[in-house]
């Protein structure tokens, strides 16, 4: 059985669910009381992303307020991938996706495998669509990934979503 460490980066705007997706995936909970990340977070989750392979994964949920912009790419360093975030129901957030990738893709290279989460997919209904969905399809495929949608409150799509980048961070690194 192999075994790997990983270093993930939670990134996005705030009030995204960040926190939200990895209460979700580490304790299977969803917690709908906002609290700020100051700085960063640390969790840590062993995932099984193939039959009988796990990876331990130590998450880092960066925080995503303007303030913190000075400090985060110190915390960039050394990660194998990226779960970049942003709410379906709040376009703005989208746009600030792609900063975001630019910036972790100077510290950490071109080629940092990431996912793109559309979080509160459960809220479109409510919202209605204010992001091009396929637009974010596109722009995920384009850069060589994958596009998934999320919902913290029903905890839909959340394991998948850090399986699959762990699938593509570890293909990326036998590949070679």
């Amino acid at each position: 059985m192999s075994s790997f460490k990983l270093k993930i980066l939670l990134v996005g705007t705030a009030n995204v669910g960040k926190k939200e997706l990895v209460q979700r995936f580490i304790k299977n909970r969803f917690a709908a009381n906002y609290r700020l990340t100051v700085g960063v977070d640390i969790l840590t989750k062993d995932v099984e992303f193939r039959p009988s392979e796990i990876a331990t994964l130590s998450i880092w949920d960066i925080g995503g307020q303007q303030r913190f912009e000075f400090i985060r790419s110190t915390f960039y360093k050394g990660a194998a991938g990226v779960l970049l975030v942003f709410d379906l129901t709040r376009e703005h957030t989208y746009t600030e996706v792609k900063k975001w990738l630019n910036e972790i893709k100077q510290v950490s290279g071109e080629n940092i495998p990431f996912v793109l989460i559309g979080n509160k997919v459960d809220l479109i209904q409510h919202v209605g669509t204010v992001i091009d969905r396929k637009e974010a399809e596109a722009f995920a495929k384009k850069q060589g990934s994958i596009y998934i949608e999320t919902s913290t409150r029903t905890g839909e799509y959340v394991d998948e979503a850090f399986s699959e980048l762990t699938r593509r961070i570890i293909d990326s690194r036998t590949s070679d």
